[in-house]
């Protein structure tokens, strides 16, 4: 690598770094009675208790982790002005350009799974609207487990495929293996699909069901209930 190239290459790597570290320490300034736990999932990062961390503040970690993850594996990262668009960052690969979008799970204590909700949160003054993605709106979702420091990386049709929520098992409990560990820390699947782009095939469902094996059709649907399932 050309010496310039790698100076700048780890110079973005520690700004991403610094910012996330700066957005621990604001929570940590700002919740210290509120059930801080010493350890670390990304470098000096420290844990908080969920309950008391806004969503807003959650996705800004888990963004901000995309694109420390993104920067490792030699990307570019470009962020839309704004957040009206329905994708949060776009990644440079190569010259191919993958929207995606970036969810942060959160840890369902009664089963024992990380869940993510699929859908499109809408809000003005007076109320919250949640609304489905379209299969134009982005690429691939990123969804990000904070405690482990590792996403799980979708495909919008299969990320679109669940009816409200997506659960992951990362516990060791279970003989199947479930079908959402398909996609785990699977960024393969990015850089191939943005390989394929090149060569005329856009569908990253049918590059996604060649590299994984894994049928969009056979991702879980949640029953007439509208409940998210668990894969």
């Amino acid at each position: 690598m050309n010496p310039m190239v790698s100076i700048a290459y780890e110079s973005c790597q520690a700004d991403a770094q610094s910012r996330l570290d700066i957005l621990s320490e604001t929570l940590y300034n700002n919740h210290n009675d509120a059930g801080w736990s010493s350890g670390s999932s990304l470098g000096s990062t420290r844990r908080i208790n969920k309950t008391n961390m806004s969503t807003k503040l959650r996705g800004d970690i888990a963004e901000q982790a995309a694109i420390l993850h993104a920067l490792k594996h030699g990307w570019g990262v470009l962020r839309p002005v704004g957040d009206r668009l329905p994708y949060d960052l776009v990644l440079d690969i190569q010259g191919t350009l993958v929207k995606v979008q970036v969810k942060c799970a959160w840890f369902d204590e009664i089963r024992g799974n990380y869940v993510v909700d699929n859908r499109r949160t809408k809000t003005n003054r007076r109320m919250m609207i949640r609304d489905t993605y379209k299969p134009t709106d982005f690429d691939f979702a990123l969804v990000y487990i904070e405690q482990l420091d590792l996403f799980y990386i979708f495909p919008v049709d299969v990320f679109t495929g669940y009816a409200s929520e997506i659960h992951m098992v990362e516990a060791g409990k279970r003989q199947r293996k479930p079908s959402s560990a398909n996609y785990r820390n699977a960024w393969d699947l990015v850089l191939q699909w943005a390989a394929c782009r090149e060569t005329g095939m856009r569908s990253p469902v049918k590059f996604g069901e060649a590299v994984r094996g894994v049928t969009p059709s056979q991702a879980p649907m949640a029953s007439a209930t509208g409940e998210g399932v668990e894969t």
